[in-house]
């Protein structure tokens, strides 16, 4: 029999073939001596059914193409010996009717069987799986160093392999390599990394040791962040234990977790499954409460689910609101507080009960405090267009929107200005309210917006602009600036991805009525334009070329 002891290189120096001779040796003893054992026959009737099981297995193992080859078997059958030893033992105590020590010989026999469990299993998986297969390198690559990429797979293989089998303590040195491998470089990992190995990441994370958990997920986050996997961890149920790791795991587990979730969550049906497992009100704990890194990658996570229409009032019922407009006032990380605004971006964008809620928690004061940040974010002002059509004049100049429209419009990204227009065309719904808004000095920054590369800016401001000179004062700054009329005309293109074209004839339309602007109209080409836009019917556009060849007309006979 092989003991354990202190001839650790005498073991070593075994070959594969020798254990494997050393446990068959073991198997007969081990049964005979199980059979004696007069004390818990009925534990150790189980523990000889697994015993009678170890013969069939290790001739499965010994007749693999890659036996002798890989370190794996050699460590699986010094484990099996070990274990049919301490099985020997433990027989040899329970043979006398009366024995000390029988609580303790109880718990042993209950970690022999799990261990008889874990070898079978074990077993099984080399030999049935194709790992052995997997991790073992070509015996003309085994010789030589002259594929170094080639070795560097069968090592990360077989580090993966070590995953699906062994006991805890192996698996968690298993991670904790592997970690170290994926930080360094992890397209080797990905190059290699298979479905089964996902499985056994995943089984892993309900591992009973919170270390092995806490490494798990975070090679399961390093994978995730790859952009590599995500169907195949989502579809092998991921989500569940990622979703009770945020709510009772620890600091640096939850953070992983919820780092991963914000990933996974960029699809919309896997967004939809988060919210289906319960992951919505974890998710607003950690926005409460959580470090700096995993309040915004949960205002990230519940963003994107915030995304979905049918899920907004579930995310509203569980308090999402109060907790975004929180993070959007002290929230550490500026990403934070955009992901905050993004969300309730998404929440107002089409339910009236959300906008009420939104500005009874005063988010509305929030909004407009973070435009005073050092550059003005697209999704908060979309946030304050989504509201404003609820707010009275009053309250609306009273808190101070009309400046930092004004701000966007000067200092903003396209994007957001064309917000702050959108804004302005939703306000201007008195004659007050325009007249207002052109005096904070809107109309020349709308007048410069026309000249946007992107159309939809351009039709926002067209958009703007045409609702203001409804009212005279703004009329008049709209024909004394000189860009007005040349930016217009040259959005009555008729391509059809020009959508501005109909607001830019209704403010040409009023416009005509100085001569001066309808010369300058002509002179940039309008009639050839209006034309063409006649013929595709545009609202306006036959009745202003009318009134310009009217013009040229009667300068024609002037000249006579």
């Amino acid at each position: 029999m092989v003991e354990d002891g202190g001839h650790d290189a005498a073991i070593d120096s075994l070959s594969t073939e020798e254990w494997l001779s050393c446990a068959l040796r073991l198997v007969p003893s081990a049964l005979e001596k199980a059979k004696e054992a007069k004390g818990f026959r009925g534990k150790w009737k189980m523990i000889i059914l697994k015993l009678e099981q170890m013969p069939s297995r290790l001739s499965d193992l010994a007749s693999h193409p890659c036996f002798s080859k890989n370190v794996l078997c050699k460590e699986q059958l010094q484990a099996f010996s070990r274990t049919l030893n301490e099985a020997i033992r433990l027989a040899g105590l329970c043979v006398k009717e009366k024995y000390e020590g029988k609580l303790q010989i109880q718990s042993d026999l209950d970690a022999l069987s799990g261990k008889l469990d874990l070898h079978l299993l074990d077993c099984g998986l080399l030999t049935k799986t194709g790992v052995l297969g997997e991790v073992t390198l070509p015996s003309a690559v085994a010789r030589t160093s002259a594929e170094p990429e080639v070795r560097i797979h069968s090592n990360i293989r077989e580090l993966l392999a070590r995953l699906q089998i062994g006991h805890l303590e192996a698996k968690q040195k298993a991670l904790d390599n592997l970690v170290e491998v994926m930080k360094e470089d992890d397209k080797h990992v990905l190059a290699v990394l298979g479905r089964s190995n996902v499985v056994a990441l995943v089984q892993l994370l309900t591992a009973t040791s919170p270390r092995i958990r806490e490494k798990t997920v975070a090679v399961i986050c390093l994978l995730v962040e790859s952009g590599s996997c995500e169907n195949w961890l989502v579809s092998e149920g991921v989500l569940p234990p990622l979703i009770r790791l945020v709510e009772s795991g620890s600091a640096a587990g939850k953070e992983k977790a919820t780092i991963s979730l914000q990933r996974l969550s960029m699809s919309v049906e896997t967004a939809r499954s988060i919210v289906g497992h319960g992951g919505v009100r974890p998710l607003i704990d950690i926005c409460r409460t959580g470090d700096s890194v995993s309040q915004a990658a949960a205002a990230c996570t519940l963003k994107n689910i915030s995304a979905i229409p049918k899920v907004r009032q579930a995310l509203a019922d569980d308090g999402i609101v109060k907790v975004m407009i929180d993070l959007l006032e002290s929230g550490t990380l500026l990403g934070s507080k955009e992901y905050a605004a993004e969300c309730l971006q998404n929440l107002t964008s089409s339910n009236e009960n959300l906008q009420r809620s939104v500005i009874s928690e005063g988010g509305v004061r929030s909004l407009l405090a973070y435009l005073d940040g050092p550059l003005p974010q697209e999704s908060a002002v979309g946030a304050l267009k989504n509201l404003v059509g609820l707010i009275s004049m009053d309250v609306l100049i009273t808190i101070g929107l009309l400046p930092r429209l004004v701000r966007v419009l000067k200092s903003g990204s396209l994007g957001t200005q064309q917000a702050a227009a959108s804004a302005i065309c939703r306000i201007c719904s008195s004659t007050e309210m325009k007249r207002l808004v052109g005096e904070s000095g809107c109309i020349p920054l709308l007048i410069k917006m026309l000249e946007a590369k992107l159309n939809n800016a351009r039709e926002a401001a067209a958009q703007a602009i045409s609702s203001l000179m409804s009212d005279s004062q703004n009329y008049r700054e709209v024909k004394k600036d000189d860009k007005s009329v040349p930016n217009l005309v040259a959005l009555l293109d008729p391509n059809p991805q020009n959508t501005a074209k109909k607001y830019a004839v209704s403010c040409l339309m009023l416009l005509s009525s100085s001569k001066k602007c309808k010369k300058l109209m002509i002179s940039y080409g309008a009639i050839g334009y209006l034309k063409k836009l006649t013929e595709m019917e545009i609202p306006g556009s036959e009745k202003l070329l009318e009134r310009l060849q009217r013009g040229t007309l009667k300068s024609l006979f002037s000249r006579k």
